[in-house]
């Protein structure tokens, strides 16, 4: 076997290799004479069929084994003696010539191709001691704990009858209605015993307020606008017209939060409902702070490690961030104008996103190879007995699927790493506690 480099720009290499039809020849009868020994032909013994006849009946299969297995073993010594990463798979370029890939496999000719590689540039990593962090802290008060109570008890009030009473804010109408636009009926515009509390914006802008007033046994027609921005593209900015019937109209019940309201919840008292809640909240504050700092751990990664990532990782990476991207402004009716912004500099900034997250990605990979970090099986196993129970009824179905489609696996075991690579540098890094308020944990900050 011959390996000759052709060409190395940035983070590409190109190789020729060559091995001698000679040395596929003997494989093929190495892999012939092995046969002979398991193969049952009429009109043989076992153990006894010729090797040329074998040849003739099995040659071309054995030998493309055998250029597979050569291809495979080349590529591996290139990436093993010459101690690179690759960052994709190798391509390999076969002669062009006509013929020339059917004498390889008759034997006639050497296997010679080209193999194109794109490697993983070598990355220093930083010294994680000298990070600094801050991780935002928010004690549960006694006002966010009653607030979470009071929606609880909102969201579970009774609605009682309110015979011929008109409808007024807050209350609950039961409904069926018919929507058209340009008098055709739409996909999504009808619906039956809908029921709708007036003033929760569950429908579009001014259809709840057409609605006050309305008593059980009425029909009114609606006439609305939907948003510019609507999801769904077809019907956005659209006039339409809307045939309502109105077949029970109810009040909001007053619901008194104390230990019996807690019991309908399933709960003893009222302290363990507060209890509850606040275990809750607690939950979402530890959350929002694990997300910050780790936002916060990335930046300082994305700071000391700048290094131009392979380009065929990045252009995949920025394929699947724009194809998100434009399918939403699509769904949304909205174009970059309506987002202040152009195409071409909207690319600029996606692409930067994406050089950024396939840096990042094997700077934490780098991370988790020096410093033996990895997914165990039960860890894995747990992540997906999670993902199961999401989905009741259909737990074999949720198992099978990963089972035997180890992209999906890989998309359950790629967030489990890079948390485990996170908790390990926090560890290292300089981290202080910062209490402060709720609203500052989980404010949204501007990129």
């Amino acid at each position: 076997m011959q390996v000759t480099e052709t060409a190395a720009a940035g983070l590409k290499r190109e190789y020729r290799v060559v091995v001698p039809a000679t040395d596929l020849e003997a494989k093929v009868n190495a892999r012939l004479d092995d046969l002979k020994g398991r193969v049952q032909l009429r009109g043989f013994r076992p153990g006894k069929v010729p090797v040329a006849h074998l040849k003739r009946l099995y040659g071309k299969s054995a030998m493309a084994e055998v250029i597979e297995a050569a291809v495979r073993e080349a590529n591996s010594k290139i990436v093993t003696e010459r101690g690179l990463k690759l960052a994709t798979e190798p391509k390999i370029v076969l002669p062009p010539e006509e013929g020339a890939v059917e004498g390889i496999i008759a034997g006639k000719a050497d296997l010679a191709y080209t193999v194109e590689m794109e490697i993983v540039p070598p990355i220093a990593l930083a010294d994680f001691k000298t990070i600094k962090l801050e991780r935002l802290t928010a004690t549960v008060e006694d006002a966010e704990l009653d607030k979470a109570l009071q929606t609880i008890a909102e969201q579970s009030r009774p609605f009682n009858d309110s015979a011929d009473a008109p409808a007024r804010q807050g209350d609950r109408i039961t409904l069926s209605f018919q929507g058209t636009i340009d008098g055709a009926p739409f996909e999504g515009g009808s619906g039956d015993d809908v029921a709708l509390v007036l003033g929760s914006g569950q429908f579009i802008p001014g259809f709840e307020e057409q609605l006050l007033g309305i008593k059980a046994g009425d029909s009114r027609t609606v006439n609305v606008k939907f948003p510019e921005n609507y999801r769904v593209s077809a019907l956005a900015g659209k006039d339409a017209v809307f045939s309502v019937s109105a077949k029970k109209v109810e009040a909001p019940g007053s619901v008194t939060i104390d230990d019996d309201f807690a019991k309908t919840l399933g709960l003893e008292s009222l302290a363990k409902l507060r209890d509850a809640v606040r275990e809750r909240i607690e939950r979402e504050h530890a959350a929002a702070s694990r997300q910050k700092i780790k936002r916060a751990l990335l930046d300082q990664l994305d700071v000391r490690h700048k290094f131009d990532p392979p380009p065929t990782l990045v252009e995949e990476e920025f394929n699947n961030v724009w194809s998100a991207i434009e399918n939403d402004l699509k769904q949304q009716g909205r174009t970059f104008a309506d987002e202040g912004t152009d195409e071409e500099k909207a690319r600029q900034e996606y692409r930067a996103i994406a050089e950024r997250r396939v840096r990042l990605g094997l700077v934490l990979a780098e991370i988790g190879e020096k410093n033996n970090i990895k997914v165990t099986d039960e860890q894995l196993t747990q992540a997906i007995v999670a993902q199961a129970r999401m989905m009741p009824g259909q737990e074999q179905q949720v198992w099978d699927y990963y089972r035997n489609n180890p992209a999906a696996l890989a998309a359950v075991r790629a967030p489990l790493f890079e948390d485990k690579v996170v908790d390990f540098l926090l560890e290292l890094a300089d981290v202080t506690e910062k209490q402060v308020l709720r609203e500052e944990l989980f404010k949204e900050e501007e990129d």
